[in-house]
């Protein structure tokens, strides 16, 4: 009975932490579409943590998927929940569009996608990670979700597209053209985090009809770099 009582007690304790992760970090941060709360609560965030942090899972801040103090240095980060919540319900994704995620991390970003659309491919450069987030997203049974070991910066999407949509896990410099180019004309959209330290901002950019961009930049955040990506020259001449 004690082991019982012990196990009870942790689960409610995890669940007590899950409400106020969403209560006091991502409700606050004007997250208030039911269906993305209600996601944050269902989709479970600490079985794609690291065991040696899954204490830090409901925690607001970007959590190392690997144990080198390399992680945040090479973008191997969890972004913090508040974070994630904030792209998802202004993605604005609907259940018969396609997306592109740069960055798959541990999956779980590319496990929210799945619930708000048909299909997501997500692209990881890091053999270890996209093995990773690829179980982890089918023992979440994200089923529509592909992980693939890609180079987001430079592979070869053209038989892939169009996307309704494409999230970039991570910063850039600069929006990336290349990828605007793969967005579903009228409709499709793309999402990053764009600038320098220490001022970057979350950038979205749509692809109207006539062949023209409306960009729009509702808020500031600074994340750890997507790799490859180009970094403007610091030098002018």
């Amino acid at each position: 009975m004690s082991r019982f009582l012990h196990e009870f007690a942790h689960a409610m304790n995890v669940e007590q932490a899950r409400f106020n992760m969403i209560e006091q970090q991502i409700r606050p941060w004007d997250v208030h579409d039911g269906h993305v709360l209600e996601l944050l609560g269902a989709v479970r965030r600490e079985d794609f943590v690291p065991p040696a942090h899954r204490a830090l899972a409901f925690a607001d801040l970007q959590i190392p998927l690997k144990p080198d103090a390399q992680a945040i240095a090479a973008g191997q980060v969890m972004l913090e929940p508040r974070v994630e919540a904030r792209m998802l319900q202004d993605l604005r994704l609907a259940k018969h569009e396609k997306v592109l995620e740069i960055g798959a991390g541990s999956g779980f970003m590319a496990a929210l996608l799945g619930h708000r659309a048909q299909r997501v491919l997500s692209l990881e450069l890091d053999v270890n990670l996209a093995q990773i987030a690829q179980a982890n997203l089918l023992d979440a049974g994200a089923l529509n979700v592909e992980v693939r070991l890609a180079n987001g910066a430079n592979c070869d999407l053209s038989t892939d597209g169009p996307f309704d949509a494409i999230v970039l896990s991570g910063s850039v410099a600069q929006v990336p053209q290349r990828l605007l180019e793969l967005l579903t004309p009228g409709t499709g959209r793309l999402m990053a985090i764009v600038g320098d330290e220490p001022i970057m901002r979350l950038t979205l950019v749509q692809r109207t009809g006539d062949g023209s961009w409306a960009e729009a930049q509702p808020w500031d955040i600074v994340a750890p770099r997507l790799l490859d990506f180009p970094e403007p020259s610091l030098f002018q001449f």
